[in-house]
């Protein structure tokens, strides 16, 4: 397996991002103490006929990786697929008379690789994750009590597609570029776009290329949002933010003045601070080479009870 190498965390994974600790009135959440979906709840079925409405041609993009033994992750996370023939007799002959044979398979994985849908229980401030949920009263190796992935409902939404990448001029966005709000409104400007409430914001950078080609390089570092475009993206009330990246913030992380950042910090506000969903390593080539920048975007996650994560395999549609 590829490990991505985060020397630039260390020890210091264990820290809190600075910009989220100089905040304490993030909780309770707007939707009342006892909310668990976040800014799932700006999804309704007017919101869902309005996406529809995007759709013009029917052409439909996979927006998920394939995933094997050698995709890169955030370490420790691996994953193995194992096929077996459960019960039959590993001949020819089968199961009966009508010599029935059949393979299932076993997936070993963490759930946080490849195309992936970060939820709520994920990330915390301390003990304290989304509406104020203490980590020892919900996390429990058995699965969340509360925040768990089954509890986001399916994402039908509009969806909007930045290309930084030709914001740029490059194929691929250079390591450590920060999208905030002055780089997030041109690029919308420039694609006739406005980022509205209840949209999927995503990224296009081009680094989604280099999984293969470099793959050390794609999984140490990469450009993505920073702390003010999160902030941003949350008061525009947008239910999730991707990239074709594999953590969507900016990494090396930014600086406070001369000071080292905090560890994840835009983790920390699209999370338990705004309830706001992430997708990593999104497909967005495809995206990007039709300037298709504005489609009804479509996501029914894994359904595992208490989990944090979900591989998935959303879809746009134009």
């Amino acid at each position: 397996m590829k490990r991505i190498r985060m020397g630039l965390i260390g020890a210091a994974a264990l820290g809190l991002g600075f910009a989220a600790m100089a905040q304490t009135n993030w909780y309770p959440s707007k939707w009342g103490p006892n909310d668990e979906i976040g800014a799932a709840n700006y999804m309704t079925p007017a919101t869902a006929l309005q996406a529809a409405k995007l759709i013009k041609t029917g052409k439909v993009y996979s927006l998920g990786i394939t995933v094997s033994t050698t995709t890169p992750a955030f370490p420790p996370r691996t994953c193995s697929i194992y096929i077996v023939q459960p019960g039959q007799t590993g001949t020819a002959d089968g199961l009966g008379p009508t010599h029935t044979t059949y393979n299932d398979d076993i997936l070993n994985c963490w759930t946080g690789i490849g195309t992936q849908l970060d939820g709520l229980g994920h990330i915390g401030v301390g003990d304290r994750y989304y509406n104020g949920a203490k980590w020892g009263e919900f996390a429990t190796i058995g699965g969340l009590k509360k925040l768990g992935i089954e509890k986001i409902p399916p994402m039908v939404a509009r969806g909007v597609m930045l290309d930084m990448a030709a914001h740029y001029g490059v194929e691929v966005v250079k390591e450590g570029t920060a999208f905030n709000q002055a780089e997030i409104d041109a690029v919308a400007k420039k694609q006739g776009l406005e980022i509205r409430q209840g949209d999927v914001v995503i990224f296009h950078t081009g680094w989604l290329s280099l999984i293969d080609k470099d793959p050390k390089r794609f999984g140490s570092v990469e450009p993505g949002i920073g702390r003010e475009g999160a902030r941003y993206l949350v008061s525009k009330g947008v239910v999730a933010v991707g990239a074709d990246t594999w953590a969507v913030e900016v990494i090396p992380f930014e600086k406070d003045g001369d000071k080292e950042g905090g560890i994840f910090g835009v983790h920390q506000i699209l999370l338990p601070m705004g309830g706001t969903y992430i997708l990593e390593n999104i497909n967005t080539a495809e995206l990007a080479k039709d300037k298709a920048y504005e489609f009804m975007f479509v996501l029914g996650q894994n359904k595992y009870q208490g989990a944090v994560q979900s591989m998935i395999n959303p879809v746009a549609i134009r």
